[in-house]
């Protein structure tokens, strides 16, 4: 991480409970060397009055507020691009409602900064601890099957396409056009397979399952089916950008 511009991306939205312990969790070399773009994307709750509170104890917070909720993805745009002007060489995606590990920060940030990757990514898969970290396994198999579907689809072999815990270096961030992505939970997956179109190196590191406070705002048939639909529109070229 030395000399290198990290910056952690953490969309916001309804985290009034969990935010602050995510923050708590990041440890301490990286909370003191990395800037935090929290982007509160139109919350219900009382979510930008708790990160207000923060804002007065890390004083490497910057907030941009979304004055009604955008959707997921659009929170990510909002926050890589802030990432981007301010010359990040690396920026790390973190959710704010505590389901992925902030203590791996440093192994997610490693390879980017080392040169080895373009694009890191958290694996639930890899970790072997899905199901005992408290998956449930409807989701577990939903996962399996989508994700084997899609690397028969898009020629690759990634471990999980579903996760929310992604680092991209610099170069990542400015060769996908991101902005043209989706909006909603499906912008990951689509920034993995449109960053496999581009060459980009790719890692994956295994990272621990958890599931205990976090509020799921998906359906997952819904959100199968809307997976089908990436894998078909990745069929008529609209990825090929």
């Amino acid at each position: 991480m030395a000399g290198k511009k990290v910056y952690i991306v953490m969309p916001a939205y309804r985290a009034a409970s969990t935010i602050s312990s995510v923050f708590e969790r990041i440890p301490r070399r990286v909370i003191r060397t990395a800037k935090i773009i929290v982007v509160e994307d139109g919350s219900t709750d009382n979510t930008l009055e708790v990160i207000n509170k923060l804002r007065k104890k890390y004083r490497n917070i910057k907030l941009i507020v979304h004055p009604r909720n955008k959707g997921y993805g659009a929170a990510q745009k909002t926050g890589f691009s802030a990432a981007v002007k301010a010359e990040a060489d690396v920026a790390v995606l973190l959710h704010s409602d505590g389901q992925y590990p902030p203590e791996l920060l440093q192994e997610m940030i490693r390879p980017i900064a080392s040169g080895e990757a373009d694009i890191v990514t958290g694996s639930r898969i890899l970790g072997k601890k899905a199901l005992g970290g408290g998956m449930p396994l409807y989701k577990y198999l939903g996962n399996r099957f989508l994700t084997a579907l899609e690397n028969l689809s898009f020629g690759l072999n990634i471990s999980e396409y579903h996760t929310g815990y992604i680092a991209y270096s610099r170069k990542a961030l400015t060769t996908i056009p991101f902005h043209r992505l989706n909006d909603t939970y499906h912008f990951d997956g689509q920034m993995i397979l449109v960053g496999s179109k581009k060459k980009l190196r790719i890692k994956e590191i295994p990272i621990p399952t958890r599931y205990a406070e976090e509020k799921s705002h998906l359906n997952p048939v819904t959100y199968g089916f809307e997976v089908l639909g990436v894998i078909v529109k990745n069929w008529l070229g609209r990825y090929d950008f």
